[in-house]
């Protein structure tokens, strides 16, 4: 632990109205570049990228497990991200919701756990935290990482929901809670945007990156789009 620097830092993003929206901003210094980084905010109405993913269960899972569905929520997530684990309690109550009002759910793992520090995101690890945790829904290693990089998938937790034709209606924020921020974890933007797609009204138009942990690329296979921020 002595080689890893933690430093802590709230960061004034921005003016919405009258609210100062402050970002807890998590940074690690040490061999492997830690950062926290933001959505891309891939394109509305982007048709969700085919998958193919084992699932810690040992079943293949694939985007027909959205066919017939009012919507599809894809999440990014991990085991060991501090932003994941903040918000966990709530990606718990909130799928389960919305399991029940008839939107699928998947959890994708996309981090390189082979590297020795980050072999808690390891399928075994992803198994015990699912249990503990309690997800319902089913939870998947992208291995090759090729889908979190169709995805343009950035960072843990990052948010995807689709509408019935798998066209992308909402990326970014499970809501403006950080650690450290003292804003309460309550799902509430990606609840209004479920709400909309329950309700028939469109994407809207209010849509917050997401932050968190930057994904654990494979060493030397990392995707233009991660390689640009470090420029």
């Amino acid at each position: 632990m002595s080689s890893k620097i933690f430093l802590f830092k709230f960061v004034t993003l921005g003016i919405l109205g009258s609210h100062i929206v402050h970002v807890f901003a998590y940074n690690l210094n040490e061999t492997g570049g830690l950062m926290d980084v933001e959505s891309t905010m891939l394109a509305l109405g982007t048709k969700m990228p085919m998958f193919n993913l084992l699932g810690i269960d040992e079943k293949n899972y694939t985007n027909e497990m959205f066919d017939n569905k009012k919507g599809a929520l894809v999440m990014f997530i991990c085991n060991h991200c501090p932003f994941v684990k903040h918000v966990n309690e709530e990606i718990v109550n909130l799928s389960n919701e919305i399991m029940e009002q008839d939107i699928g759910v998947i959890g994708i793992n996309s981090n390189d756990s082979s590297q020795e520090k980050y072999a808690e995101d390891s399928i075994d690890k992803m198994r015990e935290y699912s249990d503990a945790l309690g997800y319902e829904f089913p939870y998947v290693v992208d291995e090759d990482q090729s889908v979190a990089k169709n995805f343009t998938a950035q960072c843990t937790p990052d948010f995807f929901l689709f509408d019935s034709d798998q066209n992308l209606i909402y990326r970014g924020q499970l809501d403006g809670s950080r650690p450290g921020n003292d804003i309460p974890t309550n799902g509430e933007s990606l609840r209004k945007a479920i709400k909309s797609l329950l309700e028939n009204e469109g994407p809207i138009s209010d849509q917050l990156p997401s932050m968190g942990c930057n994904i654990k690329w494979k060493i030397g296979e990392e995707p233009d789009y991660f390689l640009n921020l470090k420029n």
